[in-house]
């Protein structure tokens, strides 16, 4: 009996032993892992403004989320913790919303929804070209002379800021190229910009006028980055809304440069040279339109890794030749191009 209860008292002894040792002590045993918990029934409601403001109201929610993160499709993001807030577009169009719920356990859930914006446009700046003269110098700089290698495009002008090439006459402005030896030159012009004088970054540009005919001529109603001085050509980027030359009469060209890209599309557009037409650039941060008469011939999408999210200037000139402007005619005396206005709304 001494026995038996002895032997049943080291089994004992063993099994609590064993016990404490599976149980604690030097951090050996098993631990408990808590769950994680993931956001779920993510729903996104947005209320674009009708007063033209660009203004939309959105409320996202979502069980277990602890913050959200909206990007708004145009290159904006912020992260709310109500889920609630309203965010303003600084141009018409339509966005892909996307917004991710995240949990305290930081798993998260996304979900995209469409958002149409309207935004009033207003009148920024313009010139008319309603006071006979030399062009406004508060809105108008010149180039001058031949630039690098005929401006980088085998030009055959020289650029002046005489009126004899730039004046206002009769309501528009009038841009003027004529055969004359000046400068060493053979022909001479106007370029006109606003550089430093006036620049945008987004929305509809329009200029009406008549581009000069006969084969030469080389029309352009285009744009630069404001950083053009200090990175170049075409890192700065390039709009071009209206190209038109002598050996394609009645053909406008409307095309984008930038580093690894020219696109671009052409129109037929009758009278080029004998009648006033609209030529307009919508531009937002999604996309890029080129418009004749209203009528979108060209579109891009705008997407931030692009120049086309910046600052561009106004350029207005009448090159001779070059590289697009093709052989000149060798009856050629002058040709003008004529604008009415240039009008820039945001």
């Amino acid at each position: 009996m001494n026995y038996l209860r002895m032997l049943f008292f080291g089994l004992l002894v063993m099994m609590l032993s064993n016990c404490s040792k599976s149980s604690g002590g030097g951090g050996g045993g098993d631990n408990v892992v808590p769950t994680k918990i993931a956001p779920t029934n993510l729903v996104i409601t947005p209320t674009a403004s009708t007063d033209g403001t660009g203004n939309v109201s959105f409320t996202a929610t979502a069980n277990n989320a602890l913050n959200y993160n909206f990007a708004f499709g145009d290159g904006d993001t912020t992260t709310v913790a109500s889920g609630i807030l309203t965010y303003k577009y600084a141009a018409s169009g339509t966005y892909t919303v996307t917004v991710i719920a995240k949990s305290a356990s930081g798993l998260t859930l996304s979900q995209s929804v469409p958002v149409t914006v309207n935004v009033s446009l207003t009148l920024a700046w313009s010139d008319e070209f309603n006071t006979p003269g030399a062009p406004d110098t508060t809105k108008w700089g010149y180039d001058i002379g031949t630039g690098s290698n005929g401006w980088g495009n085998n030009e055959l002008e020289t650029y002046t800021n005489r009126t004899a090439n730039a004046v206002v006459a009769n309501g528009a402005l009038n841009i003027i190229a004529k055969k004359e030896s000046y400068n060493g030159a053979s022909y001479t012009s106007a370029r006109l910009l606003s550089y430093g004088k006036f620049s945008y970054e987004y929305g509809y540009m329009e200029v009406r006028a008549q581009l000069p005919g006969g084969s030469g001529p080389w029309p352009g109603i285009w744009m630069l980055g404001n950083n053009f001085f200090t990175t170049g050509w075409p890192q700065c980027g390039e709009i071009d809304v209206a190209e038109e030359t002598g050996t394609n009469p009645n053909t406008v060209y409307g095309t984008l440069h930038y580093v690894g890209g020219n696109p671009g599309s052409t129109v037929t557009v009758q009278n080029t040279d004998t009648a006033y037409h609209l030529y307009g650039l919508e531009w937002s941060p999604t996309e890029v339109r080129i418009l004749v008469d209203n009528v979108v011939y060209f579109s891009f999408a705008n997407t931030g890794g692009l120049p086309f999210n910046q600052n561009f200037f106004i350029i207005l000139n009448v090159a001779m030749g070059g590289t697009f402007g093709g052989t000149v005619d060798p009856n050629f005396t002058s040709a003008s191009m004529l604008i009415d206005y240039v009008r820039v709304y945001h």
